[in-house]
């Protein structure tokens, strides 16, 4: 069996790294890594120990239609922290959608290139376990930026 620690990172074509950086980094608290590397190098950006590389989309190559690459999972350990995360997408514009998945309570947005992000808690008080969303203003329509 190999022995392996743990995913290291997911890859994203983006339109604009850079400026896909900046959203990740000042929207979700990513933080940027090994900054000055080569402009040929991905961005790598790091949350933990979760690390996403960022890569320049090719010319003329239309998005993967195989749709392995759903969406990519952020865990709030705490409920508070899950709907402080809510308050924060909505002071920033960015509209999410809530679902109540049971056993976990998860708001679905997108990034500037229309992946698809997940904010995911499994700390539901048991008062919480018929709750709705922290109140917002931004539309859900599971839209992003």
């Amino acid at each position: 069996m190999m022995r392996l620690e743990q995913i290291d990172h997911v890859a994203l074509r983006c339109a604009s790294p850079e400026a896909t950086k900046e959203w990740y980094v000042s929207t979700l608290g990513f933080e940027h890594v090994f900054p000055g590397q080569e402009s040929s190098s991905p961005i790598f950006l790091r949350l933990g120990s979760t690390f996403i590389t960022l890569f320049p989309q090719k010319e003329n190559q239309p998005p993967l239609a195989n749709g392995q690459a759903w969406h990519l999972a952020l865990r709030a350990t705490t409920y508070a922290d899950f709907r402080s995360a809510q308050t924060e997408l909505q002071a920033r514009g960015v509209a999410f959608q809530f679902r109540d998945h049971e056993i976990a309570h998860s708001v679905y947005f997108s990034d500037p290139d229309g992946f698809l992000l997940e904010i995911t808690t499994y700390d539901i008080p048991k008062h919480e376990k018929e709750s709705k969303p922290a109140e917002r203003g931004a539309a859900a329509d599971g839209g992003g930026t």
